[in-house]
């Protein structure tokens, strides 16, 4: 198997001669992922401070951009594109339910010290 790599990203829109040129190309797709980023920490687009589904949308939008990252360092540095359906579809799924109940905590815990300081019942700055 180790020689039917797949060598394209995006759906096999942008295809590679090589192993080397595939590795670049995903690594320069992850550093223009990677200075997006940190742009927007940098500049903090007034638009993007507006509240949606209890988050600021630059929150958002940093949660979707690192899972683009995570998805192609998992898909092709640890080629996983080039398993089996069924162990993609186990690794892609439990990752997805993951991610969905670490957002949902997320989301409860700040609720929760929103309220706690809003309400005036702080006995200890945590």
């Amino acid at each position: 198997m180790a020689d039917e790599h797949k060598l394209e990203i995006f759906r096999g829109l942008i295809k590679f001669k090589s192993n080397t040129q595939k590795i670049w190309g995903v690594l320069i797709l992850l550093t223009i992922v990677t200075t997006v980023e940190v742009v927007l920490g940098i500049i903090k687009p007034e638009f993007m401070m507006e509240s949606f589904l209890s988050m600021k949308i630059l929150n958002w939008v940093f949660i979707i951009l690192t899972i683009v990252k995570a998805y192609y360092i998992t898909w092709d540095f640890m080629h996983m594109r080039d398993e089996t359906t069924a162990l993609r579809r186990v690794v892609v799924w439990t990752a997805i339910f993951l991610i969905c109940y670490l957002l949902w905590i997320l989301i409860q815990e700040a609720g929760y010290i929103f309220n706690t300081y809003d309400q005036g019942y702080i006995k200890r700055d945590f």
